[in-house]
């Protein structure tokens, strides 16, 4: 006997868990959810987990014998036809743009293409279905000479069609390479339910040495299910004409034994669950025939040996089912996958809201990731499921807590990209008008300072403006990390500026024509109260501004005047409600003018001395 013989010999765990494959996946079931991992475009494995919350008439009904194999093909219809759109939709449309019915669809519709076409594929293929099990046996069997309805042959014959078709239908679309590749998946299936009943450990490795084969799949008992629907249909139909005599018309028993057989497939179906459920009690050797030509199904035709990554996908989906079932306190999970633009946007802002975020984050990452502005966000269209992706990586580190700008990487700031991360406060817009006033009252030859320089922001956008003026921009920090991110900055906008490690003006050598600041302003009191983005992940050497707030521009106003040329001027950026109380610290001047923001508060001051 072989290793892996002896490995499947005995069940060791026996499991509940049942799936089946999908697009590029498997769907894995248990007692409290079913999870679906599929293989993405970029290779990765998501994986979707739901829990199972049935209405209490359901789980009466599933109490019941006949009736509950109904509620269960019913209840499994829906399921398979739902997860098998959901792994669709993980794929999407990739095209460009879309086309043009594409985006008629999302602007007059809501809806994208791959909707669409998953539903009008599901409501052909039920169409398909019907006309090929049931439709075209009955033609044929109709076909034989001298066989009337009424004798048992007919039915024998019918079955013995339908059983036809069926096998030859799965050998005619086993040609096809995305059913061929499912049937690697449904081998990937079965495998890993089989590796875990025998007690091994769901490696990779493991699982591939297991067998395809597993005597709880459907195909293991299909020729029971066609016995019983022979013997059901062919009761029924004899009642009905001994009941209902004189149809001699060939056509009308057609129709009326094609109705009769559609309006069966319910009662089929609850008994079939009934006598699969009994046999499955039972483990010898007529229950072994039983399931032998099942089995031989499975091997010549609906399963296929899986490849490495397709396994590690139906493990992905096994092991998330066995972890939700253990804790029911694991939250459900969900396809990254690709949408109508405005549905999307308003789902992320909505989820921003409730965890306290500004909802304009959700508008910025969808204009950076699309790669369009913001106020093009207004016409409609579909998002592509690789940039579903992207949005999703970026709104996950968001809901965590991480600044949009630290996520993002850099920011614009006064015609400049700047690189920004946890080194330095993310520049924020208002201040774009300290540099605007520098930039407007710098003059050729001027040298000027960047105070509290940061991520270099002021003085490399101070720098790229005045280029043709011949001015000298300097820059100093009193945080090492600081001035390596700002000198990140000059060399990213082609500038030069000359950066000095220092605690205000501690290392500052020289006079300068102005001197720029933006210092730490917030009252130290006031830090805790913070958004979790600002005190938890920018530094605080850069927002502590001492007890009122002030300390900063006090030992500023000690110095400044040594290091300004005569009229040279002081610009700085100040905290809601300070402008009066920095003009105050300030109080030996020439003049000075208050500044307001972009919302009309008074942010800015420039003093002369």
């Amino acid at each position: 006997m072989s290793k892996k013989e002896k490995k499947q010999k005995t069940k060791k765990c026996g499991t509940y868990i049942g799936g089946q494959a999908v697009l590029e996946g498997v769907m894995m079931m248990g007692k409290t959810c079913m999870a679906t991992a599929v293989r993405d475009p970029s290779g990765d494995i998501q994986v979707e987990a739901k829990r199972i919350n049935r209405k209490p008439s359901t789980k009466k009904a599933c109490k019941i014998p006949v009736v509950r194999g109904i509620v269960n093909l019913v209840l499994s219809l829906i399921c398979g036809t739902k997860t098998l759109m959901r792994s669709a939709a993980v794929y999407g449309d990739e095209d460009e743009e879309g086309g043009k019915i594409q985006k008629w669809l999302a602007e007059k519709f809501k809806v994208s293409a791959m909707d669409l076409i998953s539903t009008v594929s599901v409501v052909l293929g039920f169409i398909l279905a019907l006309g090929i099990f049931i439709f075209l046996p009955r033609v044929l069997v109709d076909l034989i000479p001298g066989l009337g309805t009424g004798h048992w042959a007919y039915y024998v014959l019918l079955g013995v069609f339908k059983l036809a078709i069926f096998l030859a239908y799965l050998g005619l679309i086993l040609l096809l390479k995305d059913i061929r590749r499912l049937y690697q998946y449904h081998g990937a299936e079965h495998k890993t339910i089989n590796a875990y009943e025998h007690g091994l450990e769901l490696t990779p490795e493991n699982v591939l040495e297991s067998s395809r084969l597993h005597d709880r799949c459907g195909t293991s008992f299909l020729f029971i299910v066609l016995i019983i629907n022979i013997v059901i249909i062919s009761l029924v139909s004899w009642g009905f004409y001994e009941l209902v005599p004189g149809i001699e018309s060939g056509v009308a028993r057609f129709f009326i034994n094609l109705a009769i057989e559609i309006v069966l497939l319910p009662i089929i179906a609850g008994v079939s669950y009934e006598a699969l459920k009994f046999l499955a009690k039972f483990d010898n050797k007529f229950v072994a025939v039983i399931k032998a030509p099942g089995l031989l199904l499975q091997k010549a035709l609906t399963t296929r040996e899986p490849s490495r990554d397709m396994v590690e996908v139906a493990i992905a989906a096994f092991n998330k089912v066995l972890e939700m079932d253990a804790d029911e306190t694991l939250p459900e999970t969900t396809f990254v996958t690709g949408g109508i633009l405005s549905k999307m946007l308003e789902e992320m802002k909505a989820k921003f809201k409730e965890n306290g975020i500004d909802e304009s984050d959700a508008e910025w990452i969808f204009s950076i990731v699309l790669e369009i502005k913001r106020s093009e966000l207004k016409n409609e269209r579909t998002v592509k499921p690789s940039e579903s992706k992207k949005i999703a990586e970026i709104a996950a580190k968001r809901l965590a807590g991480r600044p949009l700008w630290y996520i993002i990487g850099d920011t614009d700031f006064y015609g400049c990209t700047i690189r920004v991360d946890e080194r330095a406060l993310i520049p924020r817009p208002e201040t774009e008008i300290l540099a605007d006033c520098v930039v407007k009252s710098a003059e050729e030859g001027d040298r000027i300072l960047d105070m509290c320089t940061g991520s270099g922001c002021i003085a490399v956008s101070v720098a790229k403006a005045l280029k043709g003026k011949n001015v000298i921009v300097s820059a100093a920090d009193v945080s090492d990390a600081a001035i390596m991110l700002a000198e990140e900055n000059a060399k990213l906008n082609d500038v030069t500026v000359h950066f000095t490690v220092s605690d205000l003006f501690r290392n500052v050598r020289g006079r300068f024509n102005i001197i720029a600041c933006n210092p730490p302003y917030i009252r130290s009191d006031e830090i805790p109260t913070l958004q979790k983005e600002v005190r938890e992940y920018e530094p605080k050497v850069a927002l502590d501004g001492g007890d009122d707030g002030l300390d900063f521009y006090r030992r500023i106003a000690a110095d400044v005047r040594q290091y300004l040329v005569k009229g040279g001027m002081l610009i700085m950026e100040c905290g809601e409600g300070q402008v009066n109380e920095v003009l105050q610290i300030f109080s030996k001047r020439d003049y000075a003018i208050v500044l307001k923001d972009l919302f009309g508060v008074e942010r800015f001051v420039k003093i002369v001395f």
